[in-house]
Formats: structure tokens, sequence, C-alpha cells
């Protein structure tokens, strides 16, 4: 799908305030997003350390939502408390799309925006993949408190079958944020990883439909996880 480039009155970090100031979200540091680099090859990511202002993180992480099973949850599937809350409200604000927007030089006000989150990784995830067309622009936030395993990090590659065919490696590590354009080219997956590995996927999506739709589908297999784990 295409979509519009930035109109120039956007153009212009119009997000920022009256004498250049960034607006400050109390979790996560747009001004980190601003200043980091865009690789425009061979597809465009954004890798930003310390996204997550260190001042929350912990809170953040107190109120991560408890996830025992594998696989992706969508955000009103799960409990989690208020620094979680407002950590979600923060990533899914105007103020958060339009900075995206600007790094990008692509609109995407227009979009609807859709959560799910990770908590435990499995054996057989990591496999080399694209998004799904429906997903336009996809962002990682990573909140595991520590990451030493050599295992586990997300890499962006050139290749569709080669995961040594590395671009770009992400650890992990709390507070890193990863945005990238769903390109059908935009490959990525990670060595066999078993055991807690919490992040969080941010889509903006093509429509509404896709939300209510991807909803219903994470819902069920959510459920069937679950049931799965009380057998």
């Amino acid at each position: 799908m295409q979509v519009s480039a930035l109109p120039e009155a956007m153009n212009t970090h119009a997000g920022t305030m009256p004498g250049g100031a960034t607006p400050a979200l109390a979790s996560i540091a747009l001004e980190a997003l601003r200043d980091a680099a865009l690789q425009p090859a061979p597809f465009p990511y954004v890798i930003v350390p310390h996204f997550v202002r260190p001042a929350a993180s912990d809170a953040i992480s107190a109120d991560f939502p408890k996830i025992d099973h594998a696989g992706s949850f969508p955000l009103q599937s799960l409990t989690y408390g208020p620094a979680f809350r407002r950590f979600m409200a923060d990533l899914q604000s105007p103020e958060m799309t339009q900075f995206v927007s600007e790094k990008f030089g692509t609109d995407l006000r227009p979009y609807p925006t859709m959560v799910t989150v990770r908590g435990q990784s499995k054996a057989a995830d990591g496999k080399i993949h694209t998004d799904s067309r429906t997903k336009l622009y996809t962002a990682l936030i990573y909140m595991n408190e520590a990451w030493e395993s050599p295992v586990g990090r997300l890499r962006l590659l050139s290749s569709p079958t080669d995961l040594n065919a590395i671009i770009a490696e992400v650890p992990p590590a709390q507070g890193t944020l990863l945005v990238f354009e769903n390109v059908p080219t935009a490959w990525h997956g990670f060595e066999s990883f078993a055991g807690p590995r919490r992040v969080i996927q941010l889509n903006w999506v093509t429509s509404e439909d896709v939300v209510r739709r991807e909803q219903r589908r994470h819902r069920f297999s959510a459920f069937v996880k679950r049931l799965i784990g009380r057998r």
C-alpha cells in the first residue's frame, strides 16, 4: 500500500514546541528518536537506544503484564499496572506518530495503531520473515533488564534465507527502540532462544478493520495457548 509523503507543513519538526523544544512525554524520549540516524538501505530503519526514559523504566518493568506463554498477546487481553498503561498511551500518542512520520518522511497520521506484547520466546521463534502487508511500519520496544545471551538478538537481514546476512543486530536491552518500514524486503529474525524475552510491538496498519481482525485472531490464539498451558 502506498503511504502519502509527509506534507510540507509537517516536515519542519512540527512536533517541536515554541523555541524548538521537543514535547516531553513521561516514559519515552522523542528527542532520542528525532536525533537518531535513519538508515535508508536496504530498507528504511532506525535504532534508538535508551528510548524509554531511565526514570520510567523500573516502574514500567514492575507493571509489565505477566505472560507465561510464548506468542503475541493483544494489549486489550492483558492485565498490567499504571506505569505500563502510561507507557502504552505514550507509544500510541499523536506525538509518537508525528515523530515517526517526520523520521521516515511519510504521513502516518491517517492510519490506526495496534499493539501486541510478548513476554516469552520459544525455541521455534525467530524464523526469518517479513511482517504482513497490512502493517505499514513496525516499532519494537524491548524491555529486558539485562541481556547477556549471544542469541535472541533480532537481526535485520539482506536475505530471506540466510540468518547470517546481517545488516544490523538489535540486542533486546531495556529501552531500545527499532522502527522499520515494512517493505517486501524487510526480512528479520533471530537465533533460537527459549525463555523470557519482553518486547512490545507497535504497528501502524492500513485500516481499523485490520485492527479488529488481528485482535480477534490474537485473542483466540492467546486463549488456546493459555488453555494448553493449563494441561
